[in-house]
């Protein structure tokens, strides 16, 4: 399991993907009139973003019940330490498992799942604990998502520093 690097984003950063969120199909060009920056500036900030992992790929935008996985489900799985290797791998072959933490507590990884109908969220569960290295799971189905995944809040704060006077 590989621990990700931290990538510091700047206020202008958080502007180009706040203005990005508005118009995801902005140009360059068209990012740099409306932040007021040079073009090369917001090309050359785009590529160092996607460059560094800061911006994600596109398909993490999609709602997997657009691809008739309506069912959602958190995994806490228990593993033994000593096969973290396979059970990475063995999760990531699995593509209704769509995201893995390693965790602090009683699990020591939680996944997210995604599934049809509770029959298959059945199957992929017998999936998961196939895989070796695996001991056992709890799973908690989702019946609402209360508030999706957000980072406006936070790059509006970003976005506002360079605004601030000093003091």
């Amino acid at each position: 399991m590989t621990i990700p690097s931290p990538r510091n984003l700047d206020s202008l950063d958080a502007r180009i993907i706040l203005a990005l969120d508005k118009d995801p199909e902005a140009s360059a060009l068209a990012l740099s009139r409306t932040l007021g920056v040079a073009r090369n500036t917001v090309h050359a900030r785009l590529a160092r973003l996607e460059r560094s992992g800061a911006l994600s790929s596109f398909s993490r935008r999609l709602d997997p019940a657009a691809l008739g996985y309506g069912l959602m489900a958190f995994l806490s799985l228990a593993i033994s330490q000593t096969r973290a290797g396979s059970v990475e791998n063995g999760l990531e072959a699995i593509p209704e498992v769509i995201e893995v933490h390693a965790t602090t507590g009683d699990a020591d990884l939680m996944a997210k799942v995604v599934a049809r109908d509770t029959g298959d969220l059945y199957r992929i569960t017998n999936q998961i604990l196939e895989i070796e290295g695996i001991q056992r799971t709890s799973t908690a189905i989702s019946v609402l998502e209360l508030m999706p995944p957000r980072f406006d809040g936070l790059l509006d704060r970003l976005a506002q520093q360079e605004n601030r006077p000093a003091t």
